[in-house]
């Protein structure tokens, strides 16, 4: 699988994800979550450039950042309350639509963060920027 389509999945599982946020409204989880969520949009933005503009540096940027939302998307929705960046769906009485909205960025941002490794692997895990020794 490339890349590109693993990012291209990873930002419709985020799309869905935060359109269930939106529909179970912001102010049901804490502004930890909201935080969390604000954080994983920037990276995934920032991956999102890299990988389209096929910068040496998107392979490594998507396994660490797949394997980063992925970890900490579970962390926040699937892990029993733990603190302020918790929103634990069985507490939240959360219906079939949450829970299939959250193992989509959970399982797309993995998908990503395993392409990336795969590249990086492939390529020895050669320098990632040219000119870089």
């Amino acid at each position: 699988m490339s890349l590109r389509l693993a990012t291209g999945i990873l930002a419709v599982g985020f799309v869905l994800h935060n359109a269930d946020h939106w529909r179970r409204g912001f102010g049901v989880v804490e502004d930890g979550v909201i935080l969390g969520g604000t954080m994983a949009a920037m990276l995934i933005a920032v991956l999102f450039t890299l990988v389209v503009a096929r910068h040496p540096a998107a392979p490594a940027a998507a396994a660490v950042v797949g394997l980063s939302v992925a970890f900490g998307v579970s962390m926040v929705h699937l892990v029993p309350g733990w603190g302020p960046p918790s929103d634990y769906l069985p507490d939240a009485g959360a219906d079939a639509l949450t829970y299939t909205a959250v193992i989509a960025e959970i399982g797309a941002a993995a998908l990503v963060g395993v392409v990336g490794l795969q590249i990086l692997r492939r390529n020895d895990f050669a320098p990632l920027v040219p000119g870089w020794a």
